[in-house]
């Protein structure tokens, strides 16, 4: 059976968000207020509507509670009533409430009113960003909660031509290496013989910090 989501609000944020559920085999009901919007992701959601999620009687004919995923991305413009939406898809009994945020107050808020998770797309990005442009050979970084995070990285030159075992990455610098992928082959699970080239990119896991500090020592 087809997972089934709902997605309020369909700015940069929410419209994207919609593109890629349904491109992951989600049923997606995809509401806004401006028809403009509505009809731009009509092609690929399953069902787009006109509404305001801020009216009770509407969004409950949406369904809510008979969703796998909610998710309230009401944008900067539209506070008060990402508030009122969020409080509203609780009251209603949907089992999974993502509220997106602009800032931490309007965070501890929706938390207040019942958001089981809350996101801020613009501060993730940013931070990601950052990481990217301050340390070499970063490509992308995902935290997985407050004491992890997940790295794709090009090895530094001092790497390459070495063993996993040679570099003992996780004694020296508390970061281990969970997956490699390498032009044209499928992603492999590393063992301690994995001989690293410069075409490699290594997926490593690591406490915040960690890899920074460590390509910093590798550089000096």
């Amino acid at each position: 059976m087809r997972k089934q989501a709902i997605v309020v609000g369909l700015g940069q944020f929410g419209a994207a968000l919609t593109r890629s559920l349904a491109a992951r085999g989600v049923e997606v009901l995809a509401v806004d207020t401006n028809e403009e919007r509505v009809q731009a992701v009509a092609a690929v959601a399953a069902h787009a509507a006109m509404f305001d999620a801020t009216e009770e009687a509407a969004l409950q004919r949406a369904a809510p509670e008979r969703r796998d995923l909610c998710v309230c991305a009401i944008g900067e413009a539209g506070r008060e009533a990402s508030i009122l939406t969020t409080a509203l898809l609780r009251q209603m009994g949907a089992p999974r409430v993502v509220a997106r945020a602009m800032d931490p107050l309007h965070e501890r808020i929706l938390r207040l009113v019942g958001a089981h998770e809350v996101v801020n797309p613009e501060r993730a990005f940013g931070e990601r960003l950052a990481s990217r442009l301050l340390t070499a050979g970063v490509i992308d970084e995902v935290p997985l909660g407050d004491d992890l995070v997940i790295t794709e990285l090009r090895p530094p030159p001092a790497f390459v031509g070495r063993t996993l075992a040679d570099l003992t990455l996780p004694k020296t610098y508390s970061v281990t290496v969970v997956a490699v992928r390498r032009p044209g082959a499928p992603v492999t699970m590393p063992t301690p013989a994995t001989l690293l080239t410069a075409e490699d990119i290594l997926v490593i896991v690591s406490p915040p910090g960690a890899v920074p500090a460590m390509m910093d020592r590798v550089a000096s």
